[in-house]
């Protein structure tokens, strides 16, 4: 199982456990890029694939964490009331 490891801040690590909030966002950055979009076949840059994400409500040894299906990865615009306002393309990782 291909696990993707994410920290969140606690608003919204508390909407995603609730189930209110079905996408988390990463900007698209050479970080980001590097972790989720450097996958070359037959020429072709693809996302790569998850079979999970989970995610920690901090960086503290015993923060909350939770486990959620990865529906997939894909590049788009981010929902102002699931971001911080976030402009222009992002990765938008869709929860199951």
């Amino acid at each position: 199982m291909k696990i993707l490891r994410l920290t969140l801040k606690k608003k919204w690590f508390d909407m995603i456990l609730s189930g209110e909030k079905k996408e988390e966002y990463r900007e698209i950055k050479p970080y980001w890029i590097n972790r989720l979009d450097n996958v070359e076949a037959l020429g072709e840059t693809f996302i790569r694939w998850f079979d999970a994400v989970e995610f920690r409500n901090g960086y503290q040894k015993y923060a909350p964490m939770i486990r959620i299906e990865c529906k997939g990865i894909t590049k788009g615009k981010a929902k102002p009331e699931w971001s911080d306002n976030w402009q222009g393309d992002v990765f938008k990782i869709a929860l199951g």
